[in-house]
């Protein structure tokens, strides 16, 4: 990416919303980023964008539309089939990680525990010629 990013993060708890975009604002507050509570609402939004983002980041364990189910529904189809989405949770065991990745996730990242390792894990994935 060359340009300044667009993200979608797919996220029902709302402090991690807050820490993943301070992170994303404290890296380059340019970055366009949108929030969905949980994968219903993220197809709502896509469904209605005018463009689509970049990147999409997204919760598994959500109510209503979990990340499996917005996996299934996105990449059967959808007009954002082709918009990489990358998993960002709080699980770390690879049967999780593989029927993720079996899915159609392009990546699987463990949520980090501190703010700095968000900021450059976000930064390593959003910039990477810049590592």
């Amino acid at each position: 990416m060359t340009t300044t990013p667009s993200i979608l993060l797919i996220e029902d708890d709302i402090d991690d919303q807050e820490i993943f975009t301070s992170a994303l604002a404290f890296i380059d507050n340019g970055i366009v980023c949108s929030v969905a509570a949980n994968g219903y609402e993220a197809i709502m939004h896509l469904n209605n964008a005018a463009t689509l983002p970049d990147l999409i980041f997204l919760d598994l364990n959500m109510p209503m539309m979990n990340g499996s189910q917005f996996l299934r529904e996105v990449k059967a189809g959808h007009k954002a089939k082709d918009v990489p989405v990358i998993v960002f949770s709080t699980a770390s065991d690879m049967k999780t990680i593989q029927e993720s990745r079996q899915l159609g996730a392009e990546q699987f990242i463990t949520k980090p525990e501190k703010f700095s390792e968000l900021v450059g894990m976000l930064h390593g994935l959003l910039f990477p010629a810049t590592r």
